[in-house]
């Protein structure tokens, strides 16, 4: 059951919020969005937000758990009548090899999930990107020593992209503290199975 866990009840909110709030949402728009949430919240409070685990693709970075969940534009089985996903030929002539999809919203996401600085940072995230391309957001994701381009860089493509990379002079906590923090989430979140993809 989705209620069950909590983590799985956020991403499925998210979704529902960018869905509701930001034009032209896509697959790879809706990727882009998650990865600004739960880096920005882990930059700010060393957990991130819905804990998804990112790859360094060669477009940009992926959660590759979800992705592989909705690629083919099914929606997950307990997500099924909260939104649709509808194929887009959109970028047919640019990629003609990849599919696209969109997603519409069938109900109002519950924004009682998320804690009040989760759901500033969404709010947002969809005031800056809520008519931007996904093209245009890769040139955000994409900027020289952001954790992508250090991840490309360093480990090559399809490697993990550390959370760690998002800290700056900007950030509350040192590198040793959110590490720590970082840890110790995971690790509850393991222990009580809250993965929020169904993919193992």
């Amino acid at each position: 059951m989705i209620e069950s866990n909590f983590y799985r009840l956020k991403l499925l909110n998210v979704i529902l919020y960018f869905a509701s709030k930001t034009k032209k949402l896509n697959l790879t728009k809706l990727l882009k969005l998650l990865y600004f949430l739960d880096f920005t919240h882990f930059k700010e409070t060393g957990y991130p937000s819905i804990n998804l685990i990112y790859y360094a693709w060669k477009h940009g970075p992926v959660p590759q758990d979800f992705y592989e969940e909705i690629k083919d534009g099914n929606v997950p089985e307990d997500f099924a009548n909260k939104f649709i996903i509808m194929p887009s030929n959109r970028w047919e002539q640019m990629f003609p090899e990849r599919k696209e999809y969109i997603f519409k919203p069938i109900e109002k996401p519950d924004t009682s999930v998320f804690t009040p600085r989760e759901l500033k940072i969404i709010e947002n995230l969809c005031d800056m990107y809520r008519d931007a391309t996904a093209s245009q957001m890769s040139e955000i994701t994409h900027l020289p020593k952001a954790p992508w381009d250090t991840t490309k860089k360093t480990k090559g493509l399809n490697e993990y992209v550390d959370y760690l990379l998002s800290l700056d002079d900007t950030s509350p906590l040192c590198a040793d503290e959110a590490r720590e923090k970082l840890k110790e989430h995971f690790e509850v979140l393991n222990n009580f199975s809250l993965n929020p993809t169904k993919v193992k």
